[in-house]
């Protein structure tokens, strides 16, 4: 299934996928493009075997417009936790995890902010996240049952440091992004805020071994996605170990 008007429909949306469980992976401002099919193809790869839907949240109007567009992105993230809560009522039980990559973690991360009471998505997961830093992940961390986990990449400079200090974030402020630099933790307040269901994984030279070599344009490779982060999606309980796990995924 495609949500929006895009290319052929990946055959990852199959009736008997949707009762094993649902993820909905968030494209980056540029909309779907051949780095959105090959994070699905990865999460097959990774042993993903729930539905796999593109979410294609972008405007016509183009990447500046979908960058700075906060209160239409917000009211799509609100469309997303709608139809997240309708295919919970259809399947009680089965597992929903969002995945955004790069403005996409934006949505992701408001799509869990908006889930109404009763209702909550059992992971959100982070690629290369086009997000300030200090943006308060309070909300988006109660609306998700495991957590957050976010991939970030110290060599991701032109998009996430120079792009986003000249362009802005998705939440408008104009810094390096959290998918470069990760997530400012309030230690003080760490589990009293919900930040110890926080995962952050950096990137590391043998991931290049999977195909993402540091740039912002595979860090949707597929062999990584299956190797690093198709785990996640997997798993039921997430926690240090399996951030210890996943880190030290090998082929």
């Amino acid at each position: 299934m495609l949500l929006s008007g895009c290319r052929t429909a990946l055959p990852y949306a199959t009736p008997g996928r949707y009762d094993r469980g649902l993820v909905i992976v968030l494209p980056g401002i540029h909309g779907r493009i051949g780095l959105t099919d090959a994070i699905c193809h990865g999460l097959n790869d990774g042993g993903v075997d729930g539905a796999i839907e593109i979410y294609d949240w972008t405007s016509w109007r183009g990447p500046i417009y979908n960058l700075e567009a906060q209160a239409g992105n917000r009211k799509v993230a609100k469309k997303i936790a709608q139809r997240i809560v309708k295919y919970q009522k259809e399947r009680p039980l089965r597992p929903v995890v969002l995945l955004g990559h790069s403005g996409g973690a934006a949505l992701a991360a408001w799509a869990s902010e908006e889930m109404p009471m009763g209702h909550n998505v059992d992971g959100v997961v982070l690629l290369a996240a086009a997000m300030s830093p200090g943006y308060e992940l309070d909300l988006a961390l109660a609306g998700s049952r495991r957590g957050i986990v976010s991939f970030h990449c110290d060599r991701d400079w032109f998009f996430l440091g120079v792009g986003t200090f000249v362009a802005g974030t998705m939440d408008g402020r104009h810094t390096a992004s959290a998918g470069r630099t990760g997530f400012t933790v309030p230690q003080a307040l760490r589990r009293e805020r919900g930040y110890d269901r926080l995962f952050q994984v950096a990137w590391r030279d043998e991931m290049a071994e999977a195909g993402h070599i540091g740039s912002h344009l595979t860090s949707g490779a597929r062999a990584y996605v299956a190797r690093y982060v198709a785990p996640w999606v997997r798993q039921a309980t997430w926690d240090e170990a399996l951030l210890r796990r996943a880190g030290d995924a090998r082929p």
